[in-house]
């Protein structure tokens, strides 16, 4: 291992240049506690809802009926009404609407029914649920009885009040539902109110999830998100919903993938049954009603009778609540300070089911860092129906404080068990179309899996043949494992982001110096590094690659192993694309960043040979998440799907990604035709 002189290190403190400054800053920083946490989601005072301002629900003078409701109660003598029991009320204008049926009277008669529920709520939480439950049978029934199909106008503003209408009232159904323990799968429930009967069950629909998963719910519109850049939801009908699940590990082999108390989206939608629904001349007939639970990631959209309707969703609350656990907020800092610890923080991880068919994207963090940096590019990246249709993201989690050859060796052992687990028959074609994403040293560890290594990795530790070397079993085949590999056949693209090429600067005898203070070491790799120094005397060269203690030395520019990997040949059925970081010139950061982005100069994060680099104004720390970043990752995915549409012949072939050679539903492709261009004002000179 090189390392500096004691001279040498005091004469750099007599006089350090600023970098090393800042070097010592960030190495304190992780000494004294690492990454600060950060808040996803922060709990709403009053739960977020679009009738809010149109009835007036907050306000001194309220809850009052829309101006359009008013006429109607005016028109039948009913205003003196609204002062008493909602209930009577609500019979009254049940009654009129049997009458003179109408979608006006219709809407009229579930506003009512959802303020009447919100007036009893607090004294009568049993005909509260009533009177929700009639609003959004009435609401449904406004939206699509069949009676009013040649009235029913969708650009009237009333039109999509009544969606409104729909997801508010069955919202606050459930609330009162959860409170009694009941909003699980399999339960029944039922209602009733003017007359009328519902009865209600509980079912989870589509195959990713079992009913004996879900723990609780919790509702979207209770939390903001904080945490995350932007928020995606869609607009239709149905309550976005945060499902929290424990039970998921119990679901197969491929759980053990799955953290637990995973939380992820879900939305639910009241669907009234078309043979049991009252009719104004048959108001006292039952209403048999299925509570349904879609997974917005895979059903956008569901089908009433002839008709296609879009299910309102929330997928970014429900990851920022996922991720708002305290159990991540030093999960970076232990994996780079605690390498002793490695088993318990590396592996690979999903934070949704695996779903046959889908091509992996896994994302590999960088030094210092946990799967958490990745959640602003997941975000945006999933936002895309095309995308989130034919790719499911998976995150790797390694010790960042061994050298970065240790973890890639370590990674291709887990690739080799996640496959072994979900496909041991290596059945699955979309498994082969893998695409790595790796930021900073991340990065290196993404390549180095697509790296035949020959001879020349061991070279770097010694001119003797590997099979003089005496060691344990155990040893040799670690050592093995680290300098001997192939190339996996699985991964087709490698996306680099911020990453050293050619080593970091940041890597400098003050940092270097503080990591072999700070990082521990498994007490077995460093015990066998002294075993085999004492029974192959004279066989390791001085300052070899095998002597590398921390990633902090494994950067440093002077590193040999650097050149190796830079004349490494590549695969033919490799593709690389890089995104480096370059700080603006205007202001103080520009100039400490000096043509880089604080951490990796331009010269050693640009390669050579790639299929196309991208220049993004960001520094080390925001690269991966500045939205040109993600925009380039997004054309890159979208760019792998026309190149399988191109060769329909080649696999995946199969479930979902068999679609590929087919239309493409949502999005606009020709960003995927696009070359990558280089910022302006960032452009190295």
């Amino acid at each position: 291992m090189c390392r500096f002189s004691n001279n040498a290190l005091a004469a750099k403190l007599r006089r350090p240049p600023l970098r090393a400054m800042m070097a010592l800053a960030v190495a304190a920083a992780i000494a004294t506690g690492g990454c600060t946490s950060t808040k996803y989601v922060k709990l709403r005072s009053v739960p977020r809802s679009p009738l809010a301002g149109q009835l007036m629900l907050t306000s001194w003078s309220g809850p009052r009926p829309t101006p359009r409701t008013m006429q109607v109660l005016r028109r039948y003598d009913l205003v003196g009404e609204l002062d008493g029991d909602p209930r009577v009320q609500v019979d009254k204008l049940q009654a009129v609407f049997s009458n003179a049926p109408s979608p006006e009277n219709l809407y009229s008669l579930a506003e009512l029914s959802f303020l009447g529920g919100r007036k009893l709520e607090a004294k009568n939480e049993d005909a509260a649920l009533d009177l929700y439950g009639a609003a959004v049978n009435h609401a449904y029934m406004y939206l699509f009885d069949a009676r009013f199909a040649p009235q029913r106008n969708p650009y009237d503003p009333q039109f999509r009040k009544a969606c409104d209408l729909y997801n508010g009232a069955l919202e606050n159904s459930m609330r009162i539902v959860r409170k009694r323990q009941g909003l699980l799968p399999g339960k029944s429930h039922s209602i009733e109110s003017g007359g009328q009967h519902w009865d209600v069950t509980i079912v989870v629909n589509g195959n990713r999830w079992r009913p004996e998963d879900f723990v609780r719910f919790e509702f979207a519109s209770d939390y903001e998100v904080q945490g995350l850049s932007n928020q995606y939801e869609t607009y239709g009908l149905g309550v976005p919903l945060i499902a929290v699940c424990k039970n998921v590990r119990t679901q197969g082999p491929q759980s053990e993938f799955i953290p637990p108390e995973l939380s992820f989206a879900v939305t639910a939608f009241l669907r009234v049954l078309p043979d049991a629904g009252a009719t104004a001349e048959n108001t006292a007939a039952a209403h048999h009603c299925v509570l349904e639970l879609y997974d917005p990631l895979v059903s956008t959209d569901i089908v009433l009778g002839d008709r296609r309707i879009p299910l309102e969703s929330d997928l970014s609350t429900p990851l920022a609540y996922f991720l708002n656990d305290p159990r991540f907020d030093r999960l970076a800092t232990a994996g780079l300070l605690m390498s002793a610890g490695e088993n318990t923080i590396r592996g690979l991880y999903m934070l949704e089911p695996y779903e046959p068919g889908k091509i992996p994207v896994l994302m590999v963090h960088g030094l210092w860092s946990s799967p958490l940096t990745w959640m602003e590019m997941f975000n945006d990246l999933r936002s895309l129906r095309e995308i989130r249709d034919h790719y499911q993201f998976w995150f790797y989690v390694y010790p960042t404080g061994q050298p970065f050859w240790n973890s890639a060796a370590q990674m291709r052992e887990d690739l080799a068990h996640v496959r072994q687990v979900i496909d041991p028959q290596h059945r699955e074609p979309a498994l082969d179309q893998m695409v790595l994403v790796g930021h900073s040293m991340g990065g290196l560890v993404s390549r180095l899996q697509t790296i035949d290594s020959g001879e020349d990795f061991w070279r770097m530790c010694s001119d003797r043949p590997f099979s003089e070397v005496k060691a344990s079993p155990e040893e040799r085949q670690v050592l093995a494992q680290t300098y001997f590999f192939h190339p996996n056949p699985s991964v087709r693209r490698v996306i680099t982001i911020g990453t050293p090429h050619q080593g970091s600067k940041f890597a400098n005898d003050t940092t270097r110096w503080l990591a072999e203070k700070l990082i521990t070491l498994p007490e077995r790799t460093l015990q066998g590094r002294d075993e085999l120094a004492r029974e192959n005397p004279g066989v390791f060269r001085t300052a070899s690659l095998c002597e590398v203690k921390t990633s902090l030395d494994s950067l440093a520019p002077e590193s040999p192993v650097f050149s190796v990997l830079a004349s490494a040949k590549r695969p033919a059925w490799v593709k690389y694309h890089n995104i480096v970081g370059v700080v603006p010139r205007k202001g103080i950061l520009g100039w400490i960043a000096h043509n880089g982005d604080g951490a990796v100069s331009y010269r050693s994060a640009h390669v050579e040979g790639v299929a196309s680099e991208l220049v993004v104004p960001a520094d080390h720390l925001t690269v991966h998440r500045h939205p040109l970043s993600v925009l380039e990752v997004q054309k890159i995915l979208l760019l792998h799907l026309d190149e399988l549409r191109s060769f329909p012949n080649q696999p995946p072939q199969r479930d979902r990604v068999a679609t590929l050679t087919g239309g493409v539903d949502g999005g606009d492709n020709t960003s995927a035709q696009r070359p990558s261009h280089v910022a302006e004002d960032v452009s190295p000179r």
